[in-house]
């Protein structure tokens, strides 16, 4: 007997719901039912249903904290979206946990080290008997790239690790749509840590090894971002290798880069555009010949195809046991990430002092 598609929420009606969510998720609208959107603000929940209701035309719009006690109390709802402002995301998270929703909580994962462990602490202690506990994904997409997927495929063939470096030239000026956000020009780290956590999270996944430590410089150069808006790193892997992480926020040249030299080799993974936006993937060999490959963007229906994936298995394996979700969108893969950027403004901070990284 073929099993009813699950029943999520999103909580959240803001750019990124409207711009990326609701369109991804129409790609898969066979593997869902959205049943809901929230928000604080009935504007800005009624704007986002009214897109919705072209893909889901029995979505229910949402807004203020009784609409929301109704969706924390609808045992229909199985698992939520939480794309909120970075500071309360948690918070929403471990409630909707509480009651007993399976949950994607959009990156950064937390704000600091402190309110990870934190985190942390309460989702096992709340759950620390309990057989098929919901699950707590974190949504980073580029883990699930196809372009990131090959790369780390390539990389495993370099042999012995010599140098990595992640360069970022961002474009985040007044004419991106997040740049007035206020919750990111409120946030620690700004849009280092908003916009760096990819970027880790891109460098972590290809060299399949942990940070270490780092030691980084950062500089307020651009006044109309929030400090810092730069940062320069030397960082040491685990591996024994060494690499640098250079991340301009805003630059007239935008450019996203990372590349790891081996001792057979050298694999290069560069943003681009081939009529659609993607990711070339290029391998330099130990004969100084190059082959270059395109990998448009579907990261983020591929994350969200892996979540309703998970939250499916588990309400078929309810009484069979635990079930082992997808370990990309795991939330401790998402702490590691900040934990790494929170090491590198610390450094910062210190004047380049080295900064050992907080391990999750």
């Amino acid at each position: 007997m073929a099993t009813k598609p699950p029943q999520i929420a999103i909580l959240g009606a803001g750019t990124f719901v409207r711009s990326q969510y609701i369109p991804r998720l129409s790609e898969i609208s066979d593997l869902i039912i959205l049943k809901a959107i929230w928000s604080r603000t009935e504007e800005s929940a009624r704007g986002a249903v009214e897109i919705a209701r072209k893909h889901f035309p029995g979505v229910e719009c949402k807004w203020g904290d009784n609409d929301l006690d109704e969706i924390i109390q609808d045992k229909s709802i199985t698992a939520v979206a939480v794309v909120l402002a970075g500071q309360s995301q948690v918070d929403m998270s471990l409630r909707m946990l509480r009651a007993g929703k399976h949950v994607l909580q959009e990156k950064p994962a937390a704000a600091c080290i402190s309110e990870l462990e934190t985190a942390l602490y309460n989702y096992k202690s709340i759950f620390a008997e309990v057989p098929g506990q919901p699950i707590w994904a974190l949504a980073e997409n580029y883990r699930f790239e196809p372009g990131f997927v090959e790369c780390k495929k390539l990389i495993a063939d370099l042999g012995k690790m010599m140098s990595v470096q992640v360069i970022v030239e961002g474009s985040m000026s007044s004419s991106n749509p997040y740049f007035s956000s206020s919750w990111r020009r409120n946030f620690n780290g700004g849009f280092i840590l908003d916009m760096g956590v990819h970027f880790i999270a891109g460098l972590r996944m290809l060299v399949g090894c942990e940070v270490v430590s780092v030691s980084a410089r950062t500089s307020h150069v651009d006044t109309t971002l929030p400090p810092p808006d730069n940062v320069s790193s030397v960082f040491h892997l685990e591996n024994g290798c060494s690499g640098v992480f250079v991340m301009v926020v805003s630059s007239r040249s935008p450019k996203i880069m990372w590349r790891v030299v081996g001792i057979k080799g050298t694999v290069q993974i560069e943003r681009g555009y081939q009529g659609q936006h993607g990711y070339l993937v290029t391998v330099f060999g130990e004969d100084g010949q190059s082959e270059s490959s395109f990998f448009p963007f579907s990261g983020v229906t591929d994350e969200l195809k892996a979540f309703i994936n998970d939250v499916s298995q588990q309400q078929a394996n309810k009484n069979g046991g635990q079930y082992e979700a997808e370990p990309r969108l795991s939330f401790v893969e998402g702490a590691r990430d900040v934990a790494v950027l929170e090491a590198m403004l610390e450094s910062g901070a210190k004047h380049g002092a080295l900064v050992h990284v907080n391990k999750f």
